[in-house]
């Protein structure tokens, strides 16, 4: 009996009070008929006019390459055809046979190349080097190889012994 005592009073004490639950939903009814609080607030900030100055280019700029870096091979070469050779030329192409040389001559020569081959005897072979321009300086000639290097990658510079 008075373990059944204890129970009904665990139960009854367990048991939700109805009426906390209607204050909490009329507080929030109220809260949603009762408009919020709009605070606004106006600026007192003084403006002053900016002035631009437009920018203008350096025209004085100029870019240089250092073109220290670039490999040169060296070789003792004869010339077999064109006017002749200065101390760095740009090679464009080098052939077994001289009839394959003679063809790329032709075609830089169509481009306004004025184009040479020469002969260099490399580990007891025979080979033609197509150069398509020749110049005193390395600079020089590794500024035209880097125009030429679009159509010819392998292209690179030679100086002569």
């Amino acid at each position: 009996m008075g373990s059944a005592l204890m129970m009904v009073l665990a139960m009854t004490s367990c048991k939700s009070n109805e009426s906390a639950y209607k204050k909490a939903y009329e507080k929030a009814q109220a809260a949603q008929t009762t408009p919020a609080q709009v605070v606004t607030t106006t600026p007192t900030q003084q403006t002053t006019p900016v002035q631009v100055t437009p920018v203008t280019p350096n025209t004085n700029t100029q870019t240089t390459t250092d073109y220290s870096n670039v490999t040169v091979r060296t070789e003792a070469v004869s010339l077999v055809s064109g006017a002749g050779l200065r101390a760095f030329s740009v090679v464009v192409g080098s052939f077994g046979l001289q009839s394959n040389a003679q063809t790329l001559q032709s075609k830089l020569a169509s481009q306004g190349y004025a184009a040479q081959i020469v002969s260099a005897v490399v580990n007891g072979m025979v080979y033609y080097r197509v150069v398509a321009s020749t110049h005193d300086t390395k600079e020089q000639a590794a500024q035209s190889r880097a125009a030429l290097l679009g159509t010819y990658s392998d292209a690179w510079l030679l100086y002569q012994k």
